[in-house]
């Protein structure tokens, strides 16, 4: 496994250089148009994630919350916090399979239909463990839109657009993470208990969006070929991807290079089980990173900013509730700002980079958010205190920048098509299982260590930059079919490849010339 094994070609040209019946501009094309808004509405299931993310936070910043939540030391605490991810975590693998099974669009319709109920239900709750038990459904549903929804959007994607697509979906979490801090910062001066039962309720938002973007978003054509249906296949690339046109040469190609992939992953996976995670040295590589960006996204240090910023905001002084929602939105607007950049930075300066760039910046901020925040608890200095603050926004942009957009687009578009949705499931299942165990230690740790605490985060750090140094390759430039070569070599790639004889039968029994 070598950490700078770059592909010198470019999959993406041959797409480039084909034929093909869309407008330049996708916004003045009607198949363009239409595909992108069922993707944008896909994406919401990322921001229902960061709307949970957020809302704990604006939550525990509201008086009447806590009063009306009840006495609750450390432990429940962080046992109603972590919720989410105690509840999503066993239900990502049963997912893989439903989606594997029954097609994504009907995978993403049942987790956003979960959480649609469970907003509603939390919304009426009274004390912690009836709240502690919507939590846990919440996170039943995410598990279940999570892992469809990105393969979906990237199976469907453009070619042209599937690099910036993949990587913006991760992005609208910060989406979420705005509107919850308004809405939370908005209900603050409520003297009811509805100051924190109208965010609970609006948790329901982005399903009911993800639920009208299956009546417009189409079904992946690569889970319909894999379940023989060809002919629906065809018709959704040439719809989405040309307007219709059958004929069109980058439909064509796609469909050639779709079939063909599917049928030789079919012949040389055992069942398209786990044990095809074991088959080769490529898919041990795939495996151990899907692992590894899982753990890597909850333990960088984001996990004790992102759920318990309240709590930190008052060790360094800042005490006033409305600060603290008001530094809380303004975080979170600023986190989406950098993820984007970052998302639309993939294709021009590759995942790699981004990575270790990334990385190395969170180093730095975070050894200075630790050693200010000392310098606040011993010596009380506020100038200090305020100093860590900046420093945490400067965290978590170099956080987003690469972080956020990659840890879901880098898992998915380095799997094979027979082990995106069992890889992406096991990926989230350690997000959430780190999560869990992160959101449940820092309160505990936190309050016996204080900042030096943060040590732990800074160990981490360190220890990612050597991982992703060795371990994670460029994929940048490469169709999903073609990234094989990044993991398997160029000989991989060619037994992959029926003969120059093989031709492609259509749904219409034309044969599809071969396209070089």
């Amino acid at each position: 496994m070598v950490a700078n094994l770059v592909v010198t070609t470019s999959g993406e040209d041959s797409h480039a250089s084909l034929p093909n019946n869309t407008h330049d501009q996708w916004i003045k094309d009607a198949g363009l148009r239409r595909l992108n808004l069922g993707i944008g509405l896909m994406f919401t299931s990322a921001a229902a994630n960061g709307y949970d993310g957020s809302l704990m936070n604006g939550l525990l910043a509201l008086p009447l919350f806590l009063k009306d939540i009840g006495e609750i030391n450390s432990n429940v605490e962080g046992l109603i916090i972590a919720g989410v991810s105690l509840g999503g975590m066993p239900s990502f693998i049963p997912a893989s399979y439903f989606a594997d099974a029954f097609g994504r669009k009907k995978c993403v319709a049942l987790g956003s239909a979960i959480m649609v109920c469970a907003s509603i239900i939390q919304a009426a709750t009274h004390g912690p463990w009836a709240f502690f038990g919507t939590r846990l459904m919440m996170g039943v549903g995410l598990g279940f839109a999570q892992t469809a929804a990105p393969p979906l959007t990237t199976e469907i994607a453009h070619p042209r657009q599937r690099g910036t697509v993949t990587a913006i979906f991760q992005c609208t979490w910060f989406c979420g993470a705005v509107l919850s801090a308004a809405i939370t910062l908005a209900t603050l001066y409520l003297s009811s208990s509805w100051s924190w039962r109208v965010p609970c309720l609006m948790q329901a938002f982005f399903p009911a969006l993800q639920l009208l973007g299956l009546l417009v978003v189409p079904e992946s054509p690569r889970w319909l070929v894999s379940k023989g249906r060809r002919e629906e296949a065809l018709e959704i690339l040439a719809r989405y991807h040309a307007n219709g046109d059958q004929t069109d040469e980058l439909v064509l190609f796609e469909y050639r290079e779709i079939c063909e992939a599917i049928e030789y992953e079919n012949a040389v996976a055992e069942d398209s089980g786990w044990a095809a995670f074991f088959s080769t040295r490529g898919a041990v590589h795939r495996l151990l990173i899907c692992i590894l960006v899982g753990f890597m996204i909850q333990w960088a240090g984001n996990g004790i900013v992102s759920y318990y910023l309240a709590p930190i905001l008052k060790s360094v002084g800042v005490t006033s509730s409305s600060q603290q929602a008001g530094i809380n939105l303004a975080l979170q607007a600023w986190n989406g700002l950098a993820a984007l950049g970052g998302a639309l930075a993939t294709e021009k300066y590759g995942r790699r980079s981004l990575w270790m760039i990334s990385t190395a910046l969170m180093l730095v901020f975070f050894a200075a958010v630790t050693a200010l925040s000392g310098v606040f608890a011993e010596m009380h200095i506020r100038a200090a205190g305020s100093a860590s603050v900046a420093m945490l926004f400067l965290f978590f942009g170099s956080y987003a920048v690469a972080y956020t957009p990659l840890s879901i687009a880098y898992p998915v578009e380095i799997l094979p098509f027979h082990l995106r949705a069992k890889g992406l499931s096991l990926c989230l299942t350690v997000v959430f299982g780190a999560g869990f165990f992160n959101q449940y230690v820092n309160p505990i740790a936190f309050d016996a260590l204080a900042w030096r605490f943060y040590f732990v985060y800074v160990v981490c750090l360190a220890a990612f930059l050597v991982i992703i140094y060795f371990l994670f390759p460029e994929t940048k430039g490469r169709t999903l079919e073609e990234i094989a070569v990044v993991f398997d070599g160029p000989t991989e790639q060619a037994n992959s490849r029926p003969n120059d004889a093989y031709t492609l039968k259509s749904p219409n029994k034309i044969e599809v010339e071969h396209v070089a």
